[in-house]
């Protein structure tokens, strides 16, 4: 049969009614459809005939392409960039005085600085300074590198603008790993701290340090050559920056010249963060006898320090440092994760991002360094913490300047009767973190057996030990379901031995029995406040400033999560909330600056050193003072002059003014001696240490 095509008409009897002017467009009405039939065989039964609409085929033809996710990725980071650099054009093109002044029209007349405020009190500068900068806020460069480094000679790796990071991420993660047997230099590689106070003024551009505080120390006579910025590698463990570096003699050099050069006035120190622990070392090493110690003689810190002003220090350590080696993570890298799953944790860009986190942060020795001290006297156990009974469904209601008072009633007594379990750090599953623990059925991690699993080895660039675990030990360190602050050690050794061998042989954890004992004499026990003592130095005072009033972080509900191959088998499970515990996203927190826990930041100087003590036996006396977080009024205010974060209270207005006044001269008695917002001396009588 042959083809037949026709015609269709261009209204059907149907639409007779249809009024013209409400069709479709002209362009339309003068292209009729068309329609064609086909044959189905030459047999011409013609019942199988299909009709093709021109429209349909044209629309089929034009379709636009489908939209994925990684356009939508890359059209995000698009817009963020943009709108960041059209908002930094607006910054640099304002005004200096402009923020001031918009801020003054909102809250009124801001106070002096710290520094204009006590110079025209008459304040001047008396003792040397030295500053000691905590974990990553000290500046590290490039002095040798692989071929993938090429043009970064003496650039900055770590701090400034981290360019490097994305133009050339990988590169940059093998020149920040140190090596994993060692814990020094990979071969071919040389990453050196910064030095002067350029080191740690500015973490990065507009994001200061320890910058506002040199600044307002300026202002009462201060200079360079009265400051000394103790800048050092803070990955390495401090036996290996003197090792390497030297670093520990040179401090032992400048402090010695700058009190010799300021007519015998002794030094000042100021450590933030870490440091605070780097000095607590140094003041060991400097009176042992050479070689572990610097040779100073029992009367070396007597002679040289007149204070020590420890600012945000974590003397006992801290629990983020155990999510960070466990699963990479901390509350807000969880709750990214959640809100673009798979993002820090797939082959997106060939980063594998959370997994290079491991990786490098392992092959740090700071990050061990951080791990809480004091096990369960310190911490708490199963069933007990020192900050237990700590309602977190109270609600404040502020009266006047001076005073705060709560809201009490039915809600409050069952969230103090539903107290969190502080004392269980690590606990996989809500239900394992609230139970009894009569009702926690354990099995020893300690006897399990781990098998290798060969699905991992194309992960070893990127992988640190987890490979090497295999299914059974994974399953084995959940079904321990819970771990306080002595087990913590144990679990860290099982999935990470080759890291844990070389983190124990720097550092301790324990407490000290007895510390007449020669072993204490090695240098793995300095940095632990609990298993070494203070110098004799009974003239010297030691302060702990440190910031209260905001959430931080104290324990963690994990999870497990099996997954493809080069993925992390533990996350915080951020489903997991009550507010009346204080459970949010997976994490249990507590009163402190965002980093430390106002326990670790407090108890030495509230009972552990306090008078006389077997770890303080020359009664050095010790004074607390806390700074309440008060968020800035405004977003040009920047990060506020009342803040207690952990590094913005290096701009807190009231804190500067304390150590400028030290530095000047005055006495933890002439600053007023304690000053607590916190409940530390509460939470420290609960904790039974020999003292």
């Amino acid at each position: 049969m042959s083809l037949l095509r026709r015609k269709k008409p261009l209204f059907s009897k149907s639409d007779k009614n249809l009024d013209i002017s409400d069709s479709k467009p002209q362009k339309e009405k003068d292209e009729p459809e068309q329609e064609e039939e086909e044959e189905d065989d030459d047999n011409g039964s013609g019942k199988n005939k299909k009709k093709v609409s021109w429209k349909t085929k044209k629309k089929n033809e034009e379709k636009p392409p489908k939209w994925s996710c990684l356009d939508t990725c890359c059209w995000l980071i698009g817009y963020i960039c943009v709108t960041w650099w059209l908002l930094m054009l607006l910054y640099k093109a304002m005004p200096a005085s402009f923020p001031k002044y918009v801020t003054e029209a909102i809250t009124g007349p801001l106070p002096d600085p710290p520094g204009v405020k006590l110079q025209k009190q008459g304040l001047k500068a008396k003792h040397p300074l030295l500053f000691v900068p905590g974990i990553v806020t000290g500046g590290l460069e490039l002095w040798e590198g692989r071929k993938c480094a090429e043009g970064l000679f003496r650039k900055r790796l770590w701090g400034g603008t981290f360019g490097e990071v994305y133009n050339r991420p990988l590169c940059w993660v093998e020149h920040m790993s140190l090596d994993n047997e060692t814990g020094l230099d990979p071969c071919g590689i040389r990453v050196r701290p910064v030095s002067g106070l350029v080191a740690a003024d500015y973490f990065a551009p507009g994001y200061f340090a320890w910058g506002v505080l040199i600044a307002n120390l300026a202002r009462i006579g201060y200079e360079e050559k009265t400051m000394y910025m103790a800048a050092y590698d803070w990955r390495l463990s401090f036996q290996n920056t003197e090792v390497r570096d030297q670093t520990m003699s040179h401090i032992k050099n400048n402090i010695e010249l700058m009190v010799a050069s300021n007519g015998g006035k002794k030094a000042v120190v100021i450590p933030h963060s870490m440091g605070v622990l780097f000095f607590l070392y140094f003041m060991k090493w400097v009176e042992a006898p050479a070689p572990m110690g610097g040779g100073g003689g029992p009367d070396w810190c007597s002679k040289h320090i007149k204070a020590v002003v420890n600012i945000g220090g974590p003397f006992l350590g801290v629990p983020k440092a155990i999510s960070l080696l466990l699963s990479a993570e901390a509350k807000d890298i969880a709750v990214a994760r959640a809100i673009a799953p798979g993002f820090l944790d797939n082959d997106i860009f060939q980063l594998q991002t959370l997994q290079h986190v491991m990786a490098l942060s392992r092959t740090w020795d700071s990050t061990m360094l951080m791990l809480p001290r004091g096990e369960e006297t310190i911490w708490g156990g199963l069933d007990w913490s020192p900050e237990e009974g700590r309602s977190c469904g109270r609600k404040r209601e502020r009266k006047n300047d001076t005073g705060i008072t709560y809201q009490s009633g039915a809600r409050n007594a069952i969230s103090q009767a539903r107290s969190a379990n502080y004392g269980r750090i690590i606990s996989f599953g809500k239900d394992v973190a609230e139970a009894p623990s009569s009702d926690v059925k354990r099995i020893d991690l300690r006897g399990a057996v781990k098998s290798h699993s060969a699905a991992n080895t194309s992960c070893q660039d990127v992988w640190n030990e987890y490979h090497n675990m295999g299914l059974e030990g994974i399953k084995a360190v959940v079904e321990y379901k819970t771990y306080t602050a002595k087990s913590i050690v144990d679990l860290l050794h099982f999935v990470a031995p080759k890291m844990m061998a070389r983190g124990t042989a720097h550092f301790s954890y324990g407490i000290a029995d007895n510390l007449d004992d020669p072993k204490y004499k090695h240098y793995k026990y300095w940095s632990n406040p609990l298993e070494t003592t203070l110098p004799n130095a009974p003239e010297m005072e030691i302060f702990s400033l440190y910031g209260v009033g905001l959430p931080t972080e104290r324990a963690y509900v994990y999870k497990f999560s099996p997954g493809a191959e080069c993925h992390i088998p533990f996350q915080i499970d951020i489903s997991a909330d009550d507010e009346d515990t204080c459970l949010k996203d997976g994490v249990y927190s507590v009163d402190g600056d965002e980093t430390v826990p106002v326990l670790s930041a407090g108890f030495m100087c509230a009972k552990g050193w306090r008078g006389k003590t077997r770890f303080n036996p020359s009664g050095i006396r010790t004074y607390i003072r806390e700074y309440s977080h008060s968020p800035p009024t405004n977003l040009l205010e920047g990060r506020g002059t009342l803040s207690g974060g952990h590094v913005d209270i290096m701009g807190n207005f009231a804190l500067m003014e304390d150590v400028i006044r030290v530095a000047a001269g005055a006495s933890g008695e002439e600053l007023g001696g304690d000053q607590v917002h916190s409940n530390i001396f509460k939470w420290s009588e609960k904790i039974n240490l020999q003292l």
